[in-house]
């Protein structure tokens, strides 16, 4: 008996779609490094898009620099000449034996020497043929301490500026994505006076502005039951229908929290729902929403950078509470999950491809320039080092820490990929 398996092409699709904004991100990560390296005057020896064996090579005949498609798409680098100075360092020390012995100059046979003994044309034309046009500029570490740290930053700065245009992209054309109380519990008593309302956007809270749910968070850290707190929202003072807003205002309320907030973590938002009064359905889900909202000109450009600060905030605030032992391994996730969240977000319309991507950038920007051995951030720490010394540490120390340090970070990101499914 022969089955049919039904292939869902959609979330094949989907899955296609998340590691092309992987694979993007990441070759404007290394194309910071390539341009700012061109500009410095590094010495260049291949650009390559994705990992593992080489799909497409081409070497350019003006500059000897090698682009190369490669078969893994969930990486690429820009491979500097000599960038980790083992070169350098081996060179240092005491020369072979073999290298005192008689330099001999090799030979012209006969058949190929013109008059005099000078080469023939037939030999200039050999020589000229098999001679490969070198890359311009100099080795990594024969530049500056200054120039390398700008070619080490610019990957991560160009990962920003990126992410950066992909919201102002979004927030233009799309609107912002703001939290949203889709319905509230019923208030009695003093509360009743002091109650968010369905459908209110909630834009500040306790001066602050609300773009993530850790920015409400942080806004309410440490606050109690009954505690007052004036909130800045957008509500519907006008409905066309049931359930459908027909005009909105914005109005500065004040709420009083329902319950504790105290030290929630970024994993407790059960925490910030049940304070601010969110109803909850009959499996105990708090009925929140994302709702969409324009604004002017100026203030979604302002809104947009702002917007990517929150994210890069958001990003330290989880680390912190990894570190502090708050969060735990698995509300994290590797490669795996992060497709798989990619492949769903980037699936529901334009104005989620755009927000994930951006937000994909924006936390590459900032754990790229974190001081984590292998990554960019340790490296301009090493190079800091060797400025301030006047001489580097151990390029072979260097490289067994860079090495131990991406052993490390590999494992960690299957780790907390396996507890995801665990």
């Amino acid at each position: 008996m022969t089955e049919l398996l039904a292939f869902d092409w959609g979330t094949v699709g989907s899955v296609l779609l998340a590691i092309l904004i992987l694979l993007a991100m990441i070759t404007v990560h290394e194309f910071g490094h390539y341009i700012v390296g061109k500009l410095l005057r590094f010495r260049i020896n291949e650009f390559s898009i994705g990992f593992g064996p080489a799909l497409i090579k081409r070497r350019s005949k003006r500059t000897g620099e090698l682009f190369s498609v490669r078969l893994i798409p969930l990486g690429g680098y820009c491979a500097f000449d000599g960038e980790d100075g083992l070169d350098e360092e081996t060179a240092l020390q005491d020369p072979p034996e073999e290298a005192f012995e008689e330099f001999k100059e090799p030979q012209t046979p006969a058949s190929l020497q013109g008059a005099g003994g000078e080469p023939s044309e037939a030999e200039r034309l050999i020589r000229g043929s098999s001679t490969a046009v070198q890359p311009r500029g100099e080795p990594f570490t024969k530049r500056p301490p200054w120039a390398r740290i700008l070619v080490l930053i610019a990957g991560a700065l160009m990962n920003y500026i990126f992410a950066v245009v992909l919201i102002l992209i979004e927030f233009f054309a799309c609107g912002q994505t703001l939290i949203a109380v889709y319905e509230a519990a019923p208030a009695e008593g003093e509360y009743a006076a002091y109650s968010l309302h369905d459908q209110d956007i909630i834009l500040e809270a306790d001066g602050r502005g609300v773009y993530l749910t850790t920015d409400l968070l942080a806004a309410l850290h440490g606050k109690e039951q009954g505690d007052l707190v004036p909130f800045t929202v957008s509500r519907v003072v006008e409905w066309a229908e049931e359930g459908v807003a027909a005009r909105r205002e914005q109005m500065q309320i004040t709420v009083m929290l329902r319950a504790d907030v105290g030290d929630a973590s970024s994993a407790d938002a059960g925490v910030l729902w049940r304070a601010i009064g969110a109803a909850q359905d009959e499996e105990g889900n708090f009925l929140m929403a994302n709702a969409v909202s324009k604004f002017g000109f100026f203030e979604t450009v302002g809104r947009s950078f702002a917007y990517s600060f929150k994210i890069a905030g958001s990003i330290f605030r989880v680390l912190g509470e990894l570190l502090t032992g708050r969060l735990g391994l698995d509300a994290f996730g590797g490669p795996v999950t992060t497709i798989s969240m990619t492949a769903q977000l980037a699936s529901m319309g334009f104005k989620y491809f755009l927000e994930i991507a951006g937000y994909i950038g924006v936390n590459l920007a900032v754990f790229n320039l974190l001081p984590i051995p292998a990554l960019d951030g340790s490296k301009v720490v090493f190079t800091a080092i060797e400025w301030v010394r006047g001489k580097p540490i151990s390029r072979r120390v260097e490289a067994v820490i860079h090495a131990v340090g991406f052993v490390l970070i590999l494992g960690f990101a299957v780790l907390v990929d396996i507890l995801q499914f665990v």
